[in-house]
């Protein structure tokens, strides 16, 4: 983008052209906005704009092409990659999208859902359920996290294996493009071939092509009966095998399947109030499985039965399953505060990953044996949705190593562990997107062909360059 104006110039203009837009511009009402979740990121926005409808974000779009100035959108913010965080210009504007919070519709019939971008995830759920339909997106920031950014990130979470990826849950988008018109396309169809599948682009695009204002969502029928266990495996392998045999046995009742090192849940114990071990003696790999069903056939004594199979052939070493709602919880509590607790153990270097579920055991061995010889004083926490693939491959820091100390290690780790991640088929970035963290990444092991075709779509839609610049693509 060319220099243009300065700040103070471009701060008049707006006012003149969106004063009746709610707009920010005091440093202190700015800040929050201008700092990432994890607090890697600071940047000063020209002005933080806080519209209430479609039309006022095309506004602020028009007037941002036209005066060439940076658009940053900005959902709840609660991103790992700094994908929502300015630059420290002063030049560019952030969109924060948390006043477009409507539920435009629930059709139970057809089992889908038109909410707003700024919606927070756990109020779609909430509004899915008092339809009587399920929502199946589950992140641990739930609660804060809107739906337009957890579409914008493609966002994952704790059902991929059995509903998919953000992109997956979709029928239909409203999007603001770069130029500010408004791309209206909510239709809630299971097939619309009519040509190229442009809410695919948009979702996963982390607000470089457009700005999600709206989706129209699929639902399904509430669960009737569900089953939780928490399993100790003897080993990746042997979780991978018991995923296998509860695919085969339960089909697609199969939720979520995730899988825990001791080191991780030591560290819940350690530093979260009321965690608790659920499995007596102390085993190397855990498995947090749960099956679910919306018909009248429960789903407990299937579950019982794979396990007690999996335990006679040496698969299981030990095992407990939910009684109640409240011991389902409590078990969920343990999963979703393993990143709190490393957290306050110390200071570490996160990695999002994934490989093909069939490498997990390869990969793990290989991936821990590298971190032992070349991080001798780096604490490796590996764990996460091992239905799906995907690893959050930590190393934590708990001997008072200083974080000056740790990041000149991080360049040689993250190349070494990406690496490996790309020598077992696997992605850098498997859930939590590119953002401004990972550019250098995806130019490293993108093929070429692949990047010179999202610069050319980059190009094709923004050509001036002012959708979150710096994020996804560099230049």
């Amino acid at each position: 983008m060319d220099a243009g104006p300065d700040a103070a110039t471009l701060g008049e203009s707006l006012r003149r052209e969106c004063g009746d837009i709610r707009l920010l511009h005091e440093p202190a009402d700015l800040a929050p906005y201008e700092t990432d979740y994890r607090e890697l990121y600071h940047g000063r926005a020209l002005a933080v704009a806080l519209p209430g409808s479609v039309e006022e974000v095309s506004r602020l779009v028009a007037w941002c092409h036209a005066e060439c100035v940076g658009v940053v959108p900005q959902g709840g913010n609660t991103g790992y990659c700094g994908g929502a965080t300015p630059d420290d210009s002063g030049r560019q504007l952030i969109i924060a999208l948390g006043r477009l919070n409507r539920v435009r519709e629930i059709d139970a019939a057809n089992v889908s859902m038109t909410v707003e971008a700024g919606c927070v995830l756990e109020r779609v759920q909430q509004a899915a359920t008092d339809a009587s339909r399920f929502f199946p997106l589950e992140l641990g920031s739930a609660g804060s996290c809107q739906i337009g950014g957890n579409l914008a990130t493609n966002a994952g979470g704790l059902n991929v294996l059995r509903f998919g990826m953000a992109r997956d849950l979709v029928l239909g988008i409203e999007a603001v493009l770069p130029d500010g018109r408004v791309y209206r396309h909510l239709r809630a169809l299971r097939k619309d071939n009519t040509g190229y599948d442009l809410k695919s682009l948009l979702i996963g695009s982390e607000g470089t092509l457009g700005i999600i204002t709206a989706a129209t969502l699929k639902l399904w029928p509430q669960p009737r009966h569900t089953a939780t266990a928490f399993v100790a495996v003897a080993g990746v392998a042997a979780a991978v095998e018991l995923l296998n045999q509860l695919r085969i046995a339960a089909g697609e009742r199969v939720n979520s399947f995730e899988l825990l090192p001791r080191i991780a849940i030591e560290l819940a114990r350690r530093h979260v109030a009321g965690i608790s071990d659920p499995l007596p003696g102390n085993h190397d790999w855990y498995v947090l499985c749960e099956l679910s069903t919306s018909g009248a056939e429960p789903v407990d004594h299937l579950l019982q039965e794979v396990l007690l199979a999996a335990s006679s052939s040496g698969l299981v070493l030990d095992a407990t399953l939910a009684a109640n709602e409240r011991q389902r919880l409590e078990l969920w509590r343990l999963r979703e505060s393993i990143p709190e607790a490393q957290g306050r153990a110390g200071p570490g270097i996160k990695h999002d990953i994934s490989v093909p579920v069939s490498a997990l055991g390869a990969f793990v061995a290989a991936a821990t044996d590298w971190v032992r010889r070349t991080v001798p004083n780096g604490t490796l926490v590996g764990y996460g949705h091992a239905g799906d693939g995907n690893l959050h491959f930590n190393i934590h820091w708990l001997d008072g190593t200083t974080k000056a100390a740790i990041a000149a290690q991080e360049p040689l780790i993250r190349r070494g562990l990406h690496d490996l991640v790309a020598a077992h088929g696997g992605s850098f970035s498997a859930e939590h997107g590119i953002g401004q963290r990972k550019v250098g990444e995806l130019r490293h092991y993108a093929q070429p062909v692949e990047l010179d075709m999202m610069r050319d779509i980059k190009r094709a839609l923004d050509p001036d360059g002012i959708m979150n610049p710096g994020k996804v693509l560099w230049g």
